[in-house]
């Protein structure tokens, strides 16, 4: 079910993962950000924004993370956008004749048969130099960097206050860090990614995040430097001090596993190994 957390701005969540889907509204309508999960859930955001009398205008994928890029028919044919990178990592993932079977083996085991494929995936080009959403709608900024994805971006709704964080600042995931393999330093990047969104922390009263709860404003500043310090002690080679490490919530104790595969991949031996 749709819920408001700022003037004009809506979160739908899905549950296994505590994905967020944000709406921002306008008068023409609706964008739709990360649109997910299931087709149950996917249906359910239909029939919650037609009782609104919201059409979708256009969507947003902040990331190309198979719980991001998704989409159901019944939102429409509209312009589905994406930062470059996004869009380059989406193209070259359908140029793969595999690609739907690829994509199929992302998906978690409790919901590989539920969710949507025929438009996985379909990103709109942003034009040139485009730093907001092109849309007849309140102003959306475009927040981009290289943490956790290539291509990876917030959105700020100046108008609301409002930052939605994609897969950061999360209250239930630790930082989760880009292949090693692809990205030429992805602790440099998360920690470019984290300044990035500190810059707007005076203009944001609400922070969405990927997963997890809604936060204040207090609490994307107090976010942005848990992920950091979380951040320096794996590259440092020290136990972080995190608190979705020691009491995860019931069901998300493997949160502490993304974190040892982490360190064994980001400690300094790793990244002293690479540097050589």
């Amino acid at each position: 079910m749709l819920r408001e957390v700022a003037d004009g701005v809506l979160v739908h969540s899905s549950a296994l993962l505590r994905n967020n889907t944000v709406v921002v509204v306008a008068p023409s309508g609706a964008l739709v950000v990360d649109p997910g999960l299931t087709e149950a859930e996917l249906t359910c955001l239909v029939r919650d924004l037609a009782e609104r009398g919201l059409p979708v205008v256009a969507g947003f994928a902040t990331h190309p993370d198979w719980d991001h890029v998704l989409w159901h028919p019944d939102l429409g044919d509209v312009p589905r956008y994406g930062t470059r990178l996004c869009r380059q990592v989406m193209g070259d993932l359908r140029a793969d004749p595999r690609w739907r079977a690829r994509a199929a083996e992302s998906l978690p085991e409790e919901i590989a048969g539920d969710v949507p494929l025929d438009l996985f995936g379909l990103i709109d080009p942003l034009p040139a130099g485009a730093t907001t959403i092109p849309w007849d709608g309140p102003r959306v900024e475009i927040v981009e960097h290289l943490a956790h994805a290539p291509g990876h971006a917030a959105l700020l709704v100046p108008g609301s206050r409002t930052l939605v964080a994609g897969d950061m600042l999360s209250d239930l995931f630790v930082p989760m860090l880009d292949d090693p393999d692809v990205s030429e330093d992805p602790v440099a990047e998360y920690l470019a990614g984290l300044d990035a969104l500190a810059t707007v922390a005076d203009r944001v009263d609400v922070v969405v995040p990927g997963h997890g709860s809604v936060g204040t404003g207090a609490a994307l500043r107090e976010r942005v430097a848990a992920d950091r310090a979380y951040v320096l002690a794996l590259r440092d080679g020290r136990v972080p001090e995190d608190r979705r490490l020691g009491a995860p919530d019931p069901g998300w104790e493997w949160v502490a596993d993304i974190h040892a595969g982490q360190a064994a991949r980001f400690g300094p031996r790793r990244l002293h190994a690479a540097a050589g």
